[in-house]
C-alpha cells in the first residue's frame, strides 16, 4: 500500500514533469517563432521595403524632360528656325517628325543628346506631328508628342527651270532656274535644290544676279549621265515674307557628246561626235564691226524657221528676214547658228554676217543634205558650239547658258 502513494506520487510528478517539459517546449517554440517572427517582422519589413523599392523602380517617372517647340496646337509656324526638340536631365534617343501624308522630316540629334533640329526647312501650310523620346541616367524613358501647322504665305515665288523633266540634252546643258522674284536669301534657296547624278559627279551652283541660278559640273557632262534634281522650294523664304511654292523632282539625261568648233579665221566648223571628227562644214561668221563672240556657247533653242529683225538686237533696219531656216540660238542677245540662203559664195571664204554663224541652205530649208539642214538634224539643245579666232571678246557667261566660259574657281567662289 505504501508503494502506491509513492507510485501515484511518482506518476503525478511525471505528469507535472511532462506538462512542464511541454510548457517549456512550447515556450521555446514560441520564442523560436517569436524570434523567427521578430526576424520575420524585421525581415518582412525589409522585404516590404525591398518590394516597395522594386515597385518604385518599375513605376517611378523618368527624370528626363522632353520639350518640343512649337507648342502643341500652334498655328502659323515659321517654316525655318521654329522647330526644335530638347531634353533636360536626360538624352534624346528618338525624334520623329512627319506631315499628314507620312513624309518624314530629316534631322539630327546633337549636343550629346540635348537637342534635335531639322536638316532642312518645312513646307508651308502643312500640319506636322512630332514624337520624341529621351532617357535619364537610369535608362527610364520620357516621351512627348506635339502637332502644329506651318504658315500659309501671302507672297510666293517660283523657279522656271530648264531642261524639262524627261528631256535628253547635250553635254553642255546646265540646269538653270530663273526665279520669279529677286532672291535675297540665296544660300537658303540654293540649299533647297539638290542634284544627284549617275555616274556621280560634283555639281555646283552659280548665281547670275539675284534671280538666276545655274548648276553644272566642272567639265562637260559625260555622255549618258542621268541627272535628278530635287526642287524642294516649298516653304523656303527667298526674301522677307516671300516663300517658295514648288516641291518636285526633275529628271533628264545627257545624250551623246557633240562639240563643234568654229574657226572664224579659216571659215570652217569642225563637228566632233564623242571626241571624233564627225564632219567639217564651211561657214561664214560676223563681218568686221559685227564680229561673232568668241567662246563656248550652248544651243538653247531650235527653230526650223524664224524671223530675224535687226531692230530686235540694236541694228536698226539693217535686215529683216522673215524665213530664216534651221536656226539654233546660242545667246540671249541674239546670236544664232542658222541656215543662210542669201550668202552667195561667203561660206568657207569670208565673213559676212551681223554676228551669227551662217551655214549654206536653201529657202525654206527643204534640202536636208545641205550643211544647215544636216547640222540642224544632227544637233540637240545642250550641244556646244565653240568659236575661236574672232575679233570680238569672249561671250559673257550669263548671255545664254554659257557658264563654261567661267573658270571652275570663279564658278564655285
Amino acid at each position: 500500500m505504501n508503494g502506491r502513494p509513492i507510485s501515484g506520487a511518482s506518476v503525478g510528478a511525471r505528469a507535472h514533469g511532462s506538462k512542464g517539459i511541454l510548457a517549456m517546449l512550447l515556450g521555446v517554440l514560441m520564442l523560436t517563432v517569436t524570434a523567427c517572427g521578430g526576424g520575420g517582422d524585421s525581415g518582412t519589413g525589409s522585404g516590404d521595403a525591398k518590394s516597395k523599392g522594386s515597385g518604385q523602380a518599375d513605376t517611378k517617372v523618368s527624370r528626363a524632360v522632353v520639350t518640343i517647340a512649337p507648342k502643341d496646337g500652334a498655328d502659323d509656324v515659321a517654316t525655318s528656325g521654329a522647330l526644335k526638340v530638347t531634353a533636360a536631365k536626360g538624352k534624346l534617343t528618338e525624334v520623329e517628325v512627319e506631315d499628314t501624308k507620312g513624309h518624314a522630316v530629316d534631322g539630327k540629334i546633337t549636343g550629346g543628346g540635348a537637342t534635335w533640329t531639322p536638316a532642312t526647312h518645312l513646307a508651308s501650310a502643312t500640319k506636322y506631328k512630332v514624337h520624341a523620346v529621351a532617357k535619364d541616367s537610369d535608362g527610364r524613358e520620357a516621351a512627348e508628342e506635339s502637332a502644329f501647322t506651318t504658315l500659309t504665305p501671302k507672297n510666293t515665288f517660283a523657279g522656271i527651270y530648264t531642261p524639262e523633266n524627261g528631256a535628253k540634252v547635250g553635254v553642255g546643258m546646265p540646269f538653270s532656274v530663273h526665279f520669279t522674284r529677286g532672291i535675297t536669301h540665296p544660300e537658303d534657296v540654293e540649299k533647297a535644290i539638290r542634284i544627284t547624278t549617275e555616274p556621280a559627279v560634283d555639281v555646283q551652283g552659280h548665281w547670275f544676279g539675284n534671280d538666276r541660278l545655274d548648276f553644272r559640273p566642272e567639265e562637260y557632262w559625260k555622255a549618258g549621265t542621268k541627272v535628278t534634281v530635287h526642287l524642294d522650294l516649298d516653304g523656303v523664304e527667298g526674301r522677307p515674307g516671300v516663300y517658295g511654292k514648288q516641291a518636285k523632282t526633275v529628271k533628264f539625261t545627257i545624250g551623246r557628246s557633240q562639240v563643234s568648233t568654229v574657226d572664224a579665221k579659216t571659215h570652217k566648223m569642225t563637228v566632233r561626235r564623242d571626241g571624233k571628227v564627225y564632219k567639217t562644214i564651211p561657214v561664214t561668221t560676223g563681218k568686221p564691226g559685227y564680229d561673232t563672240w568668241n567662246g563656248q556657247m550652248v544651243i538653247s533653242e531650235r527653230l526650223r524657221v524664224t524671223r530675224m529683225n535687226g531692230e530686235t538686237v540694236g541694228y536698226g533696219g539693217e535686215y529683216d528676214i522673215k524665213d530664216v531656216p534651221d536656226a539654233m540660238r546660242l545667246t540671249t542677245s541674239g546670236t544664232f547658228i542658222h541656215g543662210n540662203y542669201w550668202g552667195g559664195g561667203a561660206f568657207g571664204n569670208y565673213n559676212s554676217s551681223h554676228g551669227c554663224i551662217g551655214l549654206r541652205d536653201v529657202r525654206g530649208g527643204g534640202d536636208r543634205s545641205l550643211p544647215a539642214g544636216w547640222f540642224f538634224d544632227h544637233s540637240m539643245v545642250g550641244d556646244v558650239v565653240v568659236v575661236k579666232n574672232s575679233h570680238d571678246r569672249t561671250v559673257a557667261p550669263d548671255n545664254g547658258y554659257n557658264g563654261w566660259n567661267m573658270s571652275w574657281e570663279k564658278w564655285t567662289a
